[in-house]
């Protein structure tokens, strides 16, 4: 998996006041985001500036982040994003502190490889789930989790359950569709042809 770098500083909480208020706008006025830490001995409240989260959220990979507050680095994975609901701006970041011994849970994202025989008989293949939940060690988290759809029919679909992956648990509904290969007009034509022809 990817490792991004980045740094932040340490900031004082203010209570939930006026004074915390004018405190964070003056935070985003700066192009500086609020950001926590969860998951070690202490909760670390700390600021980034929004230019080097860019290549960190606006990515469908998945990363580990080398955190550095203060000098003190640490690893961790982003657990949670906050946006303006109109302007789309991020506002804060939860991070989450993690360990070579406790699995950390996930999302990683989907990729499908081979050429499906329902495709080859006229259908579509469709990935329904972009990306799925896993449990692992961070050593473990592989960038992709790749699934092979040679052998999947027409009108067939490929389901959480069936799928295995070593050093990793699915956390995903086991019944839950991960890829399908629709039936698409031409296929149900050709279908109606050869069944009238016999």
């Amino acid at each position: 998996m990817k490792v991004f770098e980045l740094k932040g500083k340490s900031r004082a909480i203010e209570a939930r006041s006026s004074a915390q208020k004018r405190s964070l706008k003056s935070l985003r006025k700066n192009k500086e985001l609020p950001a926590v830490l969860y998951g070690g001995n202490e909760v670390v409240h700390f600021s980034i500036t929004s230019d080097a989260v860019r290549g960190l959220i606006y990515t469908p990979e998945v990363h580990l982040v080398d955190l550095e507050i203060d000098g003190k680095k640490r690893m961790a994975i982003v657990k949670d994003m906050q946006f303006q609901p109109v302007t789309d701006e991020l506002l804060h970041m939860d991070f989450q502190e993690i360990s070579a011994d406790k699995p950390v849970v996930i999302e990683v994202p989907v990729a499908l490889q081979g050429y499906a025989e329902g495709v080859k008989a006229g259908g579509k293949l469709t990935l329904r789930m972009r990306k799925l939940r896993v449990k692992a060690l961070y050593n473990n988290l592989p960038e992709k989790l790749i699934i092979n759809v040679d052998n999947l029919g027409l009108g067939k679909s490929m389901q959480v359950g069936e799928l295995t992956f070593e050093g990793l648990e699915l956390m995903n509904a086991k019944n839950a569709v991960v890829c399908t290969v629709q039936l698409t007009r031409a296929a149900r034509g050709a279908a109606a042809a050869a069944a009238a022809g016999k």
